[in-house]
């Protein structure tokens, strides 16, 4: 039977092996393995058309798009992208935690596995629609920081700069990533200690 001693100190050495292995594989899973397109249309948001690319109706390159292709609001379009790319983020993240933690000998409960991995996924769903991290930048008073820190990837036809507000380099881009890293704190602790507690369980009867 579990000592009341080592319950804690198993909680610690489970909840910081997936802090590291979540922490390491977070830029792979989030940058390498997220599809062009859903990196450039998971933000996307309004009423107005568009193609599946991302490229508004009416605005249609010569011969890149013809009459019969499918459409859809911008901002089912958003929910898409980003729900493809969490989908990917949370198989790859789930993927390296299984094999950590069995390659060190520990078989991590696939109830704790779920709940830390809903945590990560449906709050990165909602962060990468960008319009409630914006809403809760502007709450948190981070307005002019979202505001300076933009950068210019593109120029228009006339040679203007055109500034972006999102995408590395931005303090948007800074702020998700710090909000995903804590949020996966949290879902750490909670998978170490559902685990903990269904080993324990487990071990009394």
């Amino acid at each position: 039977m579990m000592t009341d001693r080592a319950a804690p100190t198993q909680a610690l050495a489970l909840t910081g092996a997936l802090l590291a292995t979540w922490d390491a594989l977070h830029p792979l899973f989030d940058q390498w393995f997220q599809g062009s397109r859903d990196a450039a249309n998971k933000g996307a948001h309004g009423r107005h058309l568009v193609y599946r690319d991302g490229t508004p109706v009416g605005r249609e390159p010569k011969g890149g798009h013809g009459s019969g292709q499918p459409t859809m609001t911008a901002t089912r379009l958003g929910w898409i992208s980003a729900a493809r790319h969490v989908a990917s983020y949370s198989a790859g993240q789930l993927t390296g935690t299984v094999l950590l933690t069995r390659a060190l000998g520990y078989r991590v409960p696939a109830s704790a596995l779920a709940a830390g991995a809903a945590i990560n996924a449906l709050t990165h769903l909602v962060i990468d629609k960008r319009q409630p991290l914006l809403w809760l930048a502007a709450k948190a008073g981070k307005s002019g920081y979202v505001e300076h820190c933009t950068v210019v990837r593109h120029l228009d036809e006339d040679g203007t700069a055109r500034a972006e507000d999102s995408g590395p380099g931005t303090a948007v881009f800074e702020l998700d990533q710090a909000l995903h890293r804590a949020i996966g704190a949290v879902a750490a602790v909670t998978t170490a200690w559902l685990a903990i507690h269904a080993t324990k369980k487990g071990r009394t009867r």
